[in-house]
This record gives structure tokens, C-alpha cells and sequence, in this order.
């Protein structure tokens, strides 16, 4: 079964992927000449870099341990074509990483699971619901997003706790956060196990690691004089996010498709302005030029509600199920709450329920849910690459399949409330 997986994923390699499998390799290219000037370096104020290769241009605000990572795949590459050309190879080569990630992580929660229960069955089904995962397949190999490059350090932070080594868990966290912003989602489930099971001491290694870990990654950079630079790259991908709902499958998006359809009404009826797709992500500023509030701080405050119940629930625990299925409820939560959310960025949740369900079986039905959300985002917009085609057609349920996923996924969200509490009130 595995290598037929594997077999599927090495076919899947050449396809398009998203638009972001573009920026990847115009990253790619410039990372593997020179990866600390990707941000541009110095200025007053500090100049943001523009990056190019053949006739486009970009920027990057993305942080330097996704470059570094890119930037080493593309210096294999040169030496099988020094002219950098486009084309299948190149994108083979920018989903490379990905790859070798899955498989590791897929190794990762193998191995913690057996360490855990001492069951290979309980470590097989881990492994299995890891690596034939339709939505880690989806995101990885088919669509080239790059989260599986910051969801095995992540992990691996939870893992490495309990195993005792506190330093190297918050090493780990500190190369996800450093590789994708959302790995912060996990940061204080991280700092209430490390109290929890290693005490004040096992809190302050944590933080040492990761202050190491942050230290070595960014120093490069710092050298150059390019941090400056760097903050301001980061502050543009944060300010940039003039959207609502970008194609996630949550409130905000059932958001989106409501206003729309009551604006269309005039034009196409009750019945055809609600049964119609939402063809394009509403911007912000056009919800605050019809006269509705900035719905970023409402956001913010509902994620930051549900984060802080999610804590709360597990702030006892030392269990390692009862941690992961924590840290997929921020996630989750994150995802169904937030604004500016993106259609991928639920994906962290599915290895950590899938951990959490391993050690627990009485989880596996919400594993399964989940992931089936995750998936089916993914594909309703993008299908198995960008122009490629064969995703599920949204009206094959008369209303947009889109926003029927987004209603069900805020159930979906208080299901996963429901057994957060059960369980740890389990212990």
C-alpha cells in the first residue's frame, strides 16, 4: 500500500499545482543564488526586494526557513540545468521538499505512536492515515503548497517533549514558525506541555532551544544587515490580506456568499442569486465601502475566544493525544473564524488528529471528517492543479458544494469543541 502511494504521489510531481508554485520557483531561483538578499538588504527606510527570473518579477514574505529549503532544491537543480528553465522538471523540483517532508512526518508519527502505545497496529494506521491521506497527497504533490515543510517540524516539537528533550522541541517549533507563520498556532500548546511535563525547567529548555534555533536561522540575514528588510516583508504579508475569505471553507466565506447573492438578487431572482456559484473572494474594503465594519477585529476576537477555551481545556493535561487533538482545535478554529484565511491553511490539523487518533481511537471519526474537509477545499477550487482541471463540479448540489462545506465545517468545529472537552476531562 505504501509504495502504491508513493508511486501516486511521484505521478502527481508534474502537475501545474496552484499560482503559488509559480512564486515558488521565481523563490527558488533567486534563494539558490543568494538567499539572503531574497528580502532585499538595507535602506532608510529599508528596501523591499524584487526578485526576477525571465520577464517576472515578485517579492517574497514568506520567512528565511522556507528559502533556505527552497533555496537548496534549487541549487540541485542548476546542476542538472544551469539555465533554470521552466517547465515539468522545474516543478518537480519545487514539490521535491514537500515530498521528502511527507515521508518523514509520516515516519515521525509511525514511530511516536509505537513509542507511545507499543501497538504496530495503532503505528500502521497512523502511518497509513498520514501518507494515503487524499488531502496531504492534495496538498503536497498535486498542488505544491508548502506546508508540509512547516507541519514536520510542528510535530515534531509535540513529540520531542515527550521524549524528554525539551530544548530540541522548541528548536523544532522555532524552524516551523520561522518556515510558515501558522506553526505560532501551536506555540502555547507547546509552552503549557512543556510546564506540564517537564516542569519550570523543561519550560525554560524550550525556550532556550528555541531561542537558539531562531538565532542561528535568522543570523545569516542579521550579518548582511537584511533584517529590517525581512520585518518589512513580513508586515506586508500580513497587511496585504484585503480579504474575507480566501476560497476557506468558513464563516466568513458563507459570509461572502450571502452579501453576494443578496446584491445579485435584483438582476437574477431570489432562487438564481442564491443557487449561484461565488466566483470571486470579497475584499474588505468593499465590505467597509458598502457600509458594513472592518470584520478583521471580530475575527480576531472570535479566534482569539475560541483559542483561549481550546487552552483552558488542556492546560491539566500531560497526555500527548489530548495535546494534539488541542492543537488541532486552534487550528481548526483559526481556519473557521478567522479572516484572510486561505483554502489550505486547515491542513496542520489533519497530521495532528491523525497522532491524536492513533493514541485514541475514538477520535478517527472526526480524523476522517476533517480531512475529507480539507481535501474537498482544496480540489472545489483548484481541482488537481491550476487549469488542469478535475475538481468536484460546486453545483453538483445545486448550492455552491463551497459554502455547503463551509456550513459544514462550523459544525464540524463544534463537534471538535465537544470531544476537546470530553477527552480532556478524560485525562
Amino acid at each position: 500500500m505504501c509504495l502504491a502511494v508513493l508511486l501516486v504521489r511521484l505521478a502527481a510531481l508534474p502537475l501545474p499545482g496552484t499560482e503559488d508554485t509559480g512564486t515558488w520557483k521565481m523563490w527558488m531561483f533567486a534563494a539558490s543564488a543568494a538567499v539572503t538578499s531574497v528580502y532585499g538588504v538595507g535602506g532608510d527606510p529599508p528596501v523591499r526586494g524584487i526578485l526576477e527570473w525571465k520577464d517576472l518579477k515578485t517579492t517574497v514574505d514568506y520567512p528565511p526557513m522556507a528559502l533556505y529549503e527552497l533555496g537548496a532544491a534549487g541549487r540541485v537543480y542548476r546542476w542538472f540545468d544551469p539555465a533554470f528553465d521552466d517547465g515539468a522538471a522545474l516543478t518537480v523540483a519545487t514539490k521535491i521538499p514537500g515530498l521528502l517532508s511527507g515521508i518523514a512526518l509520516t515516519a515521525l508519527l509511525w514511530w511516536a505512536v509505537r513509542r507511545q502505545t507499543q501497538s504496530e497496529a495503532a503505528a500502521d494506521w497512523v502511518a497509513l492515515a498520514c501518507w494515503a491521506n487524499p488531502a496531504t497527497i492534495l496538498n503536497g504533490e498535486v498542488l505544491g503548497y508548502l506546508d508540509p515543510l512547516m507541519m514536520l517540524p510542528a510535530i515534531g516539537a509535540l513529540v520531542l517533549l515527550h521524549e524528554g528533550l525539551p530544548a530540541l522541541a522548541g528548536a523544532a517549533l522555532a524552524v516551523a514558525m520561522l518556515t510558515k507563520p501558522q506553526a505560532l498556532l501551536l506555540a502555547p500548546i507547546v509552552a503549557l506541555a512543556a510546564w506540564r511535563i517537564a516542569g519550570r525547567r523543561g519550560a525554560a529548555g524550550a525556550a532556550a532551544g528555541y531561542a537558539g534555533a531562531a538565532t542561528l536561522i535568522l543570523l545569516p540575514f542579521a550579518i548582511v544587515g537584511a533584517l529590517p528588510n525581512m520585518w518589512l516583508a513580513f508586515g506586508s504579508f500580513y497587511g496585504r490580506r484585503n480579504i474575507l475569505s480566501g476560497n476557506a471553507a468558513n464563516i466568513w466565506w458563507i459570509v461572502t456568499y450571502v452579501l453576494r447573492a443578496w446584491y445579485q438578487i435584483p438582476a437574477m431572482g431570489v432562487a438564481g442569486a442564491f443557487l449561484a456559484p461565488v466566483k470571486r473572494i470579497l475584499m474588505l474594503t468593499t465590505l467597509q465601502e458598502i457600509g458594513f465594519p472592518n470584520p478583521r477585529p471580530i475575527g480576531t476576537a472570535f479566534v482569539l475566544a475560541a483559542s483561549g477555551w481550546g487552552l483552558w481545556q488542556v492546560r491539566l493535561t500531560r497526555d500527548l493525544a489530548v495535546q494534539a487533538l488541542g492543537a488541532a482545535f486552534l487550528v481548526h478554529a483559526f481556519f473557521v473564524l478567522g479572516v484572510g484565511v486561505h483554502e489550505h491553511h486547515m491542513m496542520l490539523a489533519v497530521p495532528l488528529l491523525a497522532l491524536a487518533a492513533a493514541l485514541r481511537p475514538a477520535l478517527r471519526p472526526l480524523f476522517y471528517v476533517v480531512s475529507a474537509i480539507v481535501a474537498l477545499n482544496m480540489n472545489v477550487f483548484y481541482g488537481l492543479g491550476y487549469g488542469f482541471g478535475w475538481g468536484i463540479p460546486r453545483r453538483l448540489l445545486l448550492i455552491d458544494l463551497s459554502v455547503l462545506l463551509a456550513i459544514s465545517n462550523a459544525a464540524v468545529l463544534v463537534w471538535h469543541a465537544r470531544l476537546l472537552a470530553r477527552e480532556a476531562a478524560r485525562g
